[in-house]
Parts: C-alpha cells; sequence; structure tokens
C-alpha cells in the first residue's frame, strides 16, 4: 500500500475555513467565477496555496451562482464553451500573476456530474480545456463519459469523494437525499480508508464496487469539513500514511 494519500479541497467559495483548511490538503480547486468567487477570492485563494505548497487548480462549473453551480444549465454549446474557457483562463492568470503555476482543473458540481454520464457535456468540456496552454491534470470520476473522451489528451486524475454516499452506478447520491452527505468523521475515515486501501466503494445501498481513486475530496461546505480533515489526519498517521504535501 502506497504511504501518502493525495486530499483534495474546494476553496474560493465563500466558506469559513479557508485558511485553517489549506494547510491540510494536497490541492485546491478554486472558484473562478461561475457558482462562486470573484478576482479578489482568486488571488488571495492561490495566495494562500502557494504559501503553504498546495496544488492549484481551476473549479469551473455552470454560470450559475443562484443555486451554487448545482443544478443543470440548459445552454448552447457555445455559450457554455465560452464560459469554461472564460472561467479557467481567469484563474489560470492569477495565479501565473502571483507567480504560480495551475497544476489541475476539476470542474464543479452539476457540470462535473453532467459530465459523468452525457457524453455531449464531457466532450465540451474537453474540447474547452484543449485550446488552453499548460501541461494540466483533469480530476475525473471513475467510470465516466469524460474520463473515456479525455484519456490520452490529459493525464487524468481518477477522484473518489471522502464525504459523499454513491450509487452502484458510481454516481452521488443526490444532495436532495437524507444520506448524500456523510458528516460523521469516523463515518468519513472508514469510507475513504476502504477506499484508498482496498480499493472498494461501500454504496448507499450495501453494495461493493471498485475503484482506484488517485485524489480524495473533501468538500468545504461539508458540516464539520475542518474537524473532519484533521482527524483524517490523525487516523492516517495511525496507519502509517501521510497526507501528501503536508
Amino acid at each position: 500500500m502506497k504511504k501518502t494519500i493525495h486530499l483534495n479541497c474546494d476553496l474560493g467559495e465563500g466558506g469559513k475555513f479557508d485558511e485553517e483548511l489549506m494547510p491540510l490538503i494536497s490541492a485546491c480547486n478554486i472558484a473562478c467565477g461561475g457558482h462562486a468567487g470573484n478576482l479578489e477570492t482568486m488571488h488571495h485563494t492561490v495566495r494562500l496555496a502557494m504559501e503553504h505548497n498546495v496544488e492549484i487548480g481551476a473549479h469551473p462549473s455552470y454560470p450559475d451562482r443562484e443555486n451554487f453551480g448545482r443544478s443543470s444549465v440548459e445552454m448552447s454549446e457555445e455559450d457554455l464553451r465560452l464560459s469554461i474557457e472564460g472561467q479557467v483562463l481567469s484563474l489560470k492568470q492569477i495565479t501565473e500573476s502571483e507567480g504560480g503555476k495551475l497544476t489541475h482543473i476539476k470542474p464543479h458540481g452539476a457540470l462535473y456530474n453532467d459530465a459523468a454520464k452525457d457524453e455531449n457535456i464531457a466532450r465540451i468540456i474537453v474540447e474547452s480545456l484543449e485550446i488552453l496552454e499548460g501541461n494540466f491534470r483533469l480530476y475525473v470520476p471513475p467510470n465516466s463519459k469524460i474520463s473515456e473522451l479525455a484519456m490520452g489528451k490529459f493525464d487524468l486524475f481518477f477522484e473518489a469523494f471522502a464525504d459523499r454516499n454513491y450509487n452502484e452506478n458510481y454516481s452521488l447520491v443526490s444532495r436532495a437525499e437524507k444520506h448524500a452527505l456523510i458528516t460523521e468523521k469516523e463515518a468519513v475515515f472508514e469510507h475513504v480508508f476502504s477506499m484508498f486501501k482496498d480499493h472498494k466503494i461501500s454504496c448507499e445501498n450495501g453494495a461493493k464496487i471498485d475503484v482506484k481513486a488517485d485524489t480524495f475530496c473533501v468538500h468545504s461546505d461539508t458540516p464539520s469539513s475542518l474537524e473532519i480533515i484533521e482527524f483524517l489526519h490523525r487516523k492516517f498517521a495511525e496507519h502509517g500514511v501521510g497526507v501528501k504535501n503536508t
């Protein structure tokens, strides 16, 4: 078993604990104006990431601040492409202006979920990112349309969620459902350690499905996210596992 685990977290979204979370993670995914964030928050979060040697990623979404990017939006292909390009380019330019480097891209919310199952949305995202200069990792869910389309075009990082329950088809349990989130720190650890050590996801219905994840996400707006990540650090250390970059 490898001795380090890669943790990522969505930041720059207006949460209360960005400064406390940043030193505890390997990579951050920074909101770049679609669902949250503005020029000021992007600059601030990039500087914070650089201070703590944390990988900097763009977190583009549907342009839907009202629903925090968690609802699908009907858009023309051209409008969606331009929105994604604009969001990523904005953060890329800000990162470089601060002396940093954009390392990865991870779609947010409904855009991420739609790209997992909708080949057209996945294609638009891939085409949008292909025209940008840079050698980026692309965070993708396992067994997804976007991972199939992006294979060979990007360095793919397969992602699993430490604080979300799964359905047997690898989709996340809808946030509208009661058990979508895993908020108890002990349960989060059991969930993520099973995926990390045994390469198994324990689904909401009790089934176990195979997964090989490169990175694990804890959402910054999950209740007690800071307590959860601090607990994960302690439990990983007990098992001889460190968190990359910390």
